[in-house]
């Protein structure tokens, strides 16, 4: 980058927050717009945080006895219609593949948005027994669903993910199997991207298509809008009696295998943006951070400075602290907006002064406060502010998350609630899909997130909509 290059200016987030999010993505050159209207061009900034991701979360896939593997990119249209649900849910969003080289296919190939029934049809001819079971696969790869409206990670035409397809011999396995992915998800938003959020059942007119219950987390982003982050499901039998998939079990009996389908996708970098970022660009938690923390020389030209900040950047990294040391000739200044910009979560300051009193200066990106600290217990300085970064990370996400959430007794209250302050509404719901539709038709889009898990006070005994008995508390909120 030319030397005279400084950092554009962002839009502040409470101007335009859909502006500022555009900026955020690309002037931290995160993603680029392509030449196929609704897909991305991820750049190697970004996708060295889907890399950290992706890292994080296989190996805790692997820990639980999941195996990758690879299905192909396209469906046929026959084997798509087996379901009849699933079809109907992806009908809308589906690319269709009618030409092959030179020749018209004989049947039409869906370029697939989801990998049920290809899992299916593998599933048919590998599982024969109860010894077979359970089948534990997970995919990395790309899908396609075909989107009116894009924004670049949080709604593509085509994205990145990973898609868990298991199989197993009892509703109670599959059941145990369903809502342990989802806490999988649970912990990794918080204790990876610094993110807590609330957990629970999706209605069902919001449940995945072909599912028999489908779980959700549901971050909420800085400005109170929900993004739905993750999806966990128990199909029951259904795919597997479509499919003829069987097995005979231990009694001699011949059974249909109980399903599940979970998944997370480069959504979540859209996520980390929105929950974390500030007006001077991202903020990166520490653990998925392509750079933890970046050094910068001051008077670098000076005899010693560079010597003794490439050791500090061999000791961090021996460490295993992804770490950069930035001895381009772009002024002290230029460089601190520039990773801000970028959200390294910890900058290294270090020069003639600091290197004479064996001390450096490390800022955090969050606080922006300086802290002197000695060169002889450098390793254990910079850990121990990357982990002071991620813990107020979290706690800045709880207090926006307990500050926007509200509650509504009543349907005057909830629309009152809805029109003036954003953010989560907790309100009790009878259970009917009409009034699901005519909430989010007087309010203009606030939609059931979820039926959350755990201890929650009802507001009343009635529903917020229709005034009848209710039976479920709802968190209802807008969403990306």
């Amino acid at each position: 980058m030319a030397k005279d290059k400084l950092v554009e200016q962002i839009t502040s987030m409470d101007v335009d927050f859909t502006q500022w999010y555009t900026d955020v993505v690309k002037k931290a050159e995160l993603a680029d717009y392509s030449g196929v209207k609704g897909c991305m061009v991820i750049r190697p900034y970004g996708y060295a945080i889907w890399e950290n991701i992706q890292k994080d979360l296989d190996a805790r896939f692997k820990a639980l006895g999941h195996e990758n593997v690879c299905m192909p990119m396209f469906i046929p249209e026959s084997l798509l219609q087996k379901e009849k649900d699933h079809v109907e849910g992806f009908a809308p969003e589906c690319a269709i593949v009618t030409i092959g080289g030179q020749n018209t296919l004989s049947e039409r190939l869906i370029v697939r948005p989801t990998s049920e029934t290809l899992f299916c049809e593998h599933y048919k001819d590998i599982i024969h027994s109860y010894r077979d079971l359970p089948k534990l696969y997970n995919q990395w790869c790309n899908v396609v669903r075909w989107e009116k409206t894009t924004r670049p990670f949080l709604r593509t035409s085509e994205f990145l993910w990973q898609e868990g397809h298991t199989m197993h011999a009892t509703e109670e396995e599959a059941r145990a199997e369903t809502i342990q992915m989802l806490k999988v998800y649970e912990d990794f938003y918080r204790d990876s991207l610094a993110i807590p959020a609330i957990t629970g059942q999706k209605t069902e007119k919001e449940k995945f298509a072909g599912a028999v219950e489908t779980y959700t987390i549901e971050p909420m982003m800085h400005n109170g809008v929900a993004l739905q982050g993750g999806t966990s499901h128990y199909f029951g039998t259904g795919f597997a009696e479509a499919f003829d998939i069987t097995f005979t079990d231990r009694d001699n009996t011949v059974k249909h295998p109980h399903q599940t389908s979970w998944g997370v996708s480069t959504r979540m970098i859209g996520a980390i943006i929105m929950a974390h970022g500030d007006d001077s660009g991202l903020i990166l938690p520490p653990r998925i951070a392509p750079i933890q923390v970046v050094i910068i020389p001051a008077a670098q030209h000076k005899e010693g400075v560079l010597e003794n900040a490439n050791a500090l950047k061999n000791r961090l990294a021996a460490a295993g602290i992804r770490v950069k040391l930035d001895d381009s000739d772009n002024s002290a200044g230029w460089k601190f907006s520039q990773y801000e910009m970028k959200g390294v979560p910890v900058r290294l300051e270090i020069g003639p002064r600091d290197i004479a009193n064996n001390s450096c200066v490390l800022v955090s990106r969050v606080t922006r406060e300086k802290s002197f600290v000695s060169l002889d217990n450098i390793e254990a300085e910079v850990a121990a502010m990357l982990d002071q970064v991620h813990n107020e990370l979290v706690a800045r996400c709880e207090k926006n998350l307990a500050e926007k959430t509200h509650i509504a007794h009543n349907h005057e209250e909830f629309l009152d609630i809805a029109a003036n302050k954003p953010g989560y509404i907790k309100a009790m719901w009878c259970g009917e899909s009409a009034c699901e539709e005519q909430i989010k038709d007087e309010t203009g889009g606030v939609k059931s997130r979820c039926i959350p898990f755990g201890e929650h006070e009802k507001p009343s005994d009635v529903c917020a909509c229709c005034g009848k008995p209710a039976k479920h508390l709802v968190v209802w909120g807008r969403q990306y």
